[in-house]
């Protein structure tokens, strides 16, 4: 995901993607009250991995925004780490599993500030050995959390989502694309202040078994937000308001994060490219979905690395987007001093 430009949203299409969105959010939210577990389910494998496909796709077309492709050789490195650490938990890479996941955040920072490999490389070594000095990787740390649990999914999913949306407002000084960023925020509050009991449709058994992937994200956020503790395998986990209100939170956003991707088309354009890719894409999008349908676990592991693959590649981009947000903040104020 990339904010619009300033030039698409004069013509207007900005303006309509905006309330598009609006719509997006609200069909998100609406679906997430009612088939919570579900609904993420069936967003992160018929969804997911076309979102993966094509935006690594549109990424690779604009440079990964990065002055050299190389550098992303070093993220690639990265993320195969942390496959062979999903794999097997007594390996050597799980045991540095958010310093990994740290270290790539901060050499993609790096990336926009510094041209020299071996100072880029040397930084990142640096980033790397600090995050092992001060323990990141200890299990149930709130660097462990924030690296290792958290930035690869709800914050990839959430909070990139919602920068991408101030950004693009802010650049564009539209009206509709604030709007659209308070009805963002206000869903994800909403389903924490609506928790209603014994709403919406049961989870299947099918749901249970195939969620015990996931089961850590929520009994972070839900433990996060002092609602006690939570362990996957509670009864409470697929029943109790609070952890359920956890529930729909992430599935409005993975599936809005999805679905404000697929809407942008016409801005960005990530579907311009050779017949040829679009055919692989698609092929390799059936081929994920079959997977998913055979067995849920199969599909989730064959494609970790693709999944992981396109949160490191977009990091210099999340980077950026944070950047402009400072840039834009400050042109507003200072025009206003003026």
């Amino acid at each position: 995901m990339i904010p619009a430009t300033k030039n698409s949203l004069n013509t207007g299409t900005g303006e309509w993607i905006n309330y598009i969105n609006i719509g997006l959010m609200l069909i998100s939210l609406v679906a997430a009250y009612v088939l919570p577990f579900e609904l993420f389910l069936f967003s992160y494998a018929v969804l997911g991995p076309l979102h993966y496909l094509t935006e690594i796709s549109w990424l690779d077309k604009k440079n990964y925004f990065v002055k050299s492709k190389d550098d992303m050789i070093v993220l690639l490195v990265l993320v195969l780490l942390l496959t062979v650490a999903k794999f097997d938990n007594t390996s050597l890479p799980n045991k540095f599993f958010a310093n990994i996941v740290f270290s790539g955040f901060v050499y993609a920072l790096i990336l926009l500030f510094i041209q020299n490999k071996k100072t880029k490389l040397l930084l990142a070594a640096g980033a790397f050995a600090v995050s092992v000095v001060f323990n990141f990787n200890a299990f149930h740390s709130y660097s462990f959390l924030i690296f290792a649990v958290w930035t690869p999914t709800i914050v990839h999913v959430f909070l990139f989502t919602g920068s991408f949306i101030l950004f693009g407002a802010l650049k564009s000084r539209s009206l509709s694309g604030i709007i659209s960023l308070f009805i963002f925020i206000a869903c994800a509050t909403t389903f924490f202040l609506f928790m209603p009991n014994n709403f919406g449709l049961p989870i299947t058994n099918y749901g249970r078994q195939s969620y015990q992937l996931f089961g850590y994200v929520n009994t972070s956020i839900y433990n996060l937000f002092g609602f006690g503790n939570l362990k996957k395998t509670d009864l409470d986990f697929y029943t109790a308001p609070k952890a359920v209100a956890v529930m729909r939170f992430i599935a409005f956003a993975y599936t809005y994060h999805y679905l404000n991707w697929f809407s942008k088309t016409s801005i960005i354009k990530w579907n311009e490219v050779s017949k040829k890719r679009m055919t692989a894409i698609i092929v390799l999008w059936v081929l994920s979905v079959l997977l998913y349908a055979i067995s849920y676990r199969t599909g989730f592991y064959a494609l970790f690395l693709l999944s992981m693959l396109h949160v490191f590649l977009e990091f210099p981009l999340n980077h950026y987007t944070f950047i402009g947000i400072g840039k834009e903040m400050k042109t507003i104020v200072t025009a206003r001093k003026e």
